[in-house]
């Protein structure tokens, strides 16, 4: 038998298969698919290669495959070949996107392995202990306790029972205590803790969309379904019960949303619903090791419900009966880095070549989308009303022209500091949002117009005041800051725009009793630190939640009545032919976390440019 081997390499001339003879004791275990090893031109050592086919026979005298490492279905092998022809891609590039995480190295001892814990057991039946004839009252007092705790570890038992490991180790070799060593999920919501939510009653346009989605389900058919609502309209509602039904019918979903609408509500929401040892979560906040642990979970088909980032699209599942991309419109389901690629292109080829369903669903549709609903390429879903009869909160625009003219200097408009004022009075919660983190967005010479610029992208470097640095936002380069001009030496170096922090300052300056709380990439760089801060805002009632992109998208606070938008400018003047339809997404994301319960909302957008069509059309919404 033959095999034709695409080499892992990112060479060019190398995409292209080599064929090798299958030895006759892989035979039987070797498929399309299988990740194996193979001598390779004058390499001294051997390299990783993909299996793409196999044959009977071969023109030419071919070398021996010399291992197996890992076997890939064989649908994920045609998967990885359309997209190296439609992204221009090398197939093994391809192929190593649907690899377990953390072993793509290949250097073996550069890969994750399982983990494993050794835990303490009896190695005998108790009544065949001679206790009496035991050492000293540690030993005895071990053993009953282990008796009573099996399969606990040393660390356990020298906490709970202040016993040493060496007491411990005494017993072992007595063959009394014997240690197992057994593997461990490192499961990333092993400790949440939440309680059980209800299914609710669908509304009419809900149970519409419900039923047309489930009919291609149960049909065994594919089609591409736009669910289009207002924010607040039950989107994820309609999502629950179509995967409870992929469930009934023992078939799995995958759910992908941007890594940050992969908030703790929403999976909180999931979890009360299904239960944890359901759910699979896959995204760039986890740690290697975890990442690696859900895969396996969800390629033993142990995780039915696959609820992650963009690249949880390549999920190993069994079965899969349903896709959901939610917030569709968000630019961060392409991917920037090699192999480049569309998650919504993949969902669409992988549904397609399933004959399952494809749910995209949004409040602010990409226009590509919209049209394809409009050429009826794509089924249009509408929810009109929000899910609870909540009203869509009111919405008003402040000129920052007048602002000024009238000698507000200030970055809060006169209206938003009265909003604001009444809402502290009345312990109701604010949002203010501002898509610029740091203190200043850039430090200029007044004198020549030097900008302070970063080494490494050539953008400017934004000063962060607390840690008192020059930061690059896109490479991470940090540099002290300067008070001179380093090309004319003058002093008259001045800090302009605004960013979170400064936000954050001002915010502390007008209103000194309130309590605030930030939300940007700054104070989200440890782990766990997403969940924490939007506990905190939520439990503490904390006055006011500032933030960036962070707080725009998949958030349910009660007591949120007023949003205010501090710059709608800043991404309305991006260098992007898309800055206007992004500038709409936004604000009418924003403006759908105001009033979500029974309280009013409002939503005050401060712009230089209030008659701006994107504004006008997020004012209307």
């Amino acid at each position: 038998m033959i095999a034709e081997v695409i080499i892992d390499s990112k060479a060019k001339k190398l995409n292209r298969k080599f064929d090798y003879k299958i030895p006759k004791n892989l035979e039987d275990i070797i498929d399309v698919g299988s990740r194996v090893l193979v001598p390779f031109g004058n390499f001294k050592t051997l390299e990783q290669g993909y299996i793409i086919k196999i044959k009977t026979n071969t023109e030419y005298e071919v070398k021996e495959i010399a291992g197996l490492e890992e076997n890939l279905s064989e649908d994920k092998i045609d998967l990885a070949r359309w997209m190296a022809r439609k992204y221009f891609s090398n197939v093994s590039e391809c192929i190593k996107l649907m690899l377990t995480p953390g072993t793509r190295a290949k250097n073996k001892d550069d890969r994750i392995t399982d983990k494993c814990i050794n835990f303490v057991y009896l190695n005998m039946e108790y009544n065949e202990i001679d206790i009496d004839n035991l050492k000293g009252d540690k030993q005895k007092k071990l053993i009953e306790f282990i008796k009573q705790n099996e399969g606990l570890t040393i660390p356990e038992i020298e906490n709970f029972a202040g016993i040493s490991r060496s007491t411990v180790n005494s017993l072992v070799k007595k063959g009394i205590l014997k240690i197992v060593n057994k593997k461990i999920d490192r499961n990333p919501l092993i400790n949440k803790k939440i309680s059980n939510n209800k299914k609710l009653e669908l509304n009419d346009e809900q149970k519409d969309a419900y039923s047309k989605i489930e009919q291609a389900m149960q049909e065994n058919r594919f089609e591409e379904f736009l669910l289009y609502g207002i924010t607040g309209s039950g989107k994820t509602e309609v999502y629950l019960q179509l995967i409870e039904k992929t469930l009934k019918c023992d078939k799995s979903s995958i759910v992908l949303v941007p890594e940050i609408s992969l908030t703790p509500q929403m999976l909180d929401r999931f979890i009360g619903r299904f239960g944890k040892e359901k759910i699979a979560v896959l995204h760039s906040k986890l740690s290697i090791g975890e990442r690696h642990d859900e895969w396996e979970r969800i390629k033993q088909n142990e995780a039915k419900i696959v609820i992650g980032a963009r690249s949880a699209i390549f999920a190993p599942c069994k079965d899969l009966g349903l896709i959901i991309v939610d917030e569709e419109h968000d630019s961060s389901y392409k991917s920037e880095s090699n192999p480049r690629y569309s998650a919504k292109e993949i969902a669409y080829e992988i549904s397609k070549e399933k004959n399952i369903p494809l749910v995209l669903g949004s409040a602010t549709p990409d226009l590509g989308t919209f049209y394809k609903t409009m050429n009826n390429e794509i089924t249009l879903l509408k929810l009109t009303k929000r899910a609870n009869n909540s009203n869509l909160p009111k919405v008003e625009v402040i000129d920052l022209k007048y602002e000024l003219a009238t000698g507000n200097r200030s970055m809060i408009s006169n209206l938003l500091y009265s909003e604001m004022e009444k809402n502290l009075k009345e312990k109701k919660q604010t949002i203010l949002f501002l898509n610029r983190r740091g203190y200043s967005t850039f430090i200029m010479c007044r004198d020549c117009g030097h900008t302070l610029k970063c080494p490494n992208c050539n953008i400017s470097l934004t000063y962060h005041i607390s840690q008192n640095i020059l930061k690059c936002h896109y490479c991470g380069h940090t540099e002290r800051p300067v008070k001179t001009c380093p090309e004319c030496q003058s002093d008259k170096i001045r800090y302009f725009g605004t960013g979170t922090q400064k936000l954050e300052q001002e915010i502390n300056k007008l209103f000194p009793n309130a309590s605030t709380i930030r939300m940007d990439i700054d104070t989200v760089t440890k782990k766990n630190s997403h969940e924490e801060i939007l506990k905190k805002f939520k439990e503490e009632n904390i006055d006011v939640l500032i933030g960036t992109q962070m707080i725009v998208k998949g958030h349910h606070f009660p007591k949120v009545t007023l949003v205010g938008v501090i710059a709608a400018d800043g991404s309305l003047n991006q260098d992007d032919y898309r800055a206007n339809e992004k500038t709409f997404q936004i604000l009418t994301q924003v403006a759908g976390r105001a009033g979500r319960e029974n309280l009013p909302g409002k939503v005050i957008i401060q712009t230089y440019n209030p008659n701006s069509f994107p504004i006008e059309y997020a004012k209307t919404r």
